[in-house]
């Protein structure tokens, strides 16, 4: 592969990567404002969370590869349900 197609590929990459952030940016906000809104429903579902998986004896690091996944794949994961969950909230909490 040539410079340059390696250069286009990384412009490619960063473009894409740009587009994804812009894209989540809005509905992560609203997620956040919501949070602070009403915080003591953020820290109930935080908690809620963690006491199911301390019922389970889960522990994220424990679970085989679920570090590298937590890096990587999850993270694309977390931030479209954290958009899909803001969506959701925007359009059946908000409307008058």
């Amino acid at each position: 592969m040539s410079l340059i197609k390696q250069l286009h590929a990384v412009r490619t990459a960063r473009h894409h990567a740009q587009t994804a952030r812009q894209e989540l940016a809005t509905p992560a906000h609203a997620l956040l404002a919501r949070g602070r809104q009403y915080p003591l429903t953020t820290v109930g579902v935080a908690a809620g969370a963690g006491f199911v998986l301390g019922q389970f004896d889960v522990h994220p690091l424990r679970v085989p590869g679920l570090g590298a996944l937590l890096g990587g794949t999850a993270a694309e994961v977390v931030g479209q349900a954290a958009r899909l969950v803001a969506e959701y909230v925007q359009d059946h909490f908000d409307t008058p």
